[in-house]
């Protein structure tokens, strides 16, 4: 498999910077900022890319829920099939901290990765959760929260992680980062 799209999944503006549901956002930022590359505005598209050497990143600019316009519509123009997608979002059925990637399956109840579902019309579609914790309360309010000073170090750690297993798929590919990525290295909180 060669990655050629890497997709963060999150809300766009300020109001939701720093949320639980943001993590896949600050994912690509992180592969982003490694690169030291650019976001540019793709507004025929309600996305961001930034251009690396293998491929794309891409956050949508839409809402959550409404994700697989911007990816659909992406993927169409670089031509690029839904097995060269990776999708990274957060997962609230993981502890802060870890991470799984998977080749194929259900959202799981995620709006965003519905959405990318409905519009490429496959499930076939790589993806990697982050932990986000699980919530005590409603999770749409859980989810919509932003990370407590306390989680913040976590958070950091597991972003890095997920960061690392991304330039793991491209370098090794999706199974070698599956058997060292899906196993838990980082102690739970």
């Amino acid at each position: 498999m060669s990655l050629r799209l890497v997709v963060g999944l999150g809300n766009p503006g300020k109001a939701y910077e720093m949320t639980r549901h943001n993590a896949g956002f600050l994912v690509v930022d992180e592969l982003a900022r490694r690169d030291g590359l650019a976001w540019k505005s793709v507004t025929s598209d309600r996305c961001e890319i930034a251009q690396t050497s293998w491929g794309r990143l891409l956050k949508s600019t839409t809402y959550m829920n409404a994700s697989g316009q911007s990816v659909q519509a992406r993927a169409s123009y670089y031509k690029i099939l839904p097995e060269e997608i990776l999708l990274i979002t957060d997962d609230f059925s993981l502890p802060l901290g870890r991470i799984r990637i998977r080749k194929s399956g259900s959202s799981g109840g995620h709006n965003g990765l519905e959405s990318i579902f409905t519009h490429l019309g496959t499930r076939e579609i790589p993806r990697l959760r982050v932990g986000i914790g699980s919530p005590n309360g409603l999770t749409r309010d859980y989810v919509l929260d932003k990370f407590t000073s306390e989680e913040r170090p976590a958070l950091q750690q597991v972003v890095i992680r997920a960061a690392d297993c991304v330039e793991s798929i491209l370098t090794q590919g999706l199974e070698k980062a599956m058997n060292q990525f899906n196993q838990n290295l980082i102690p739970e909180s």
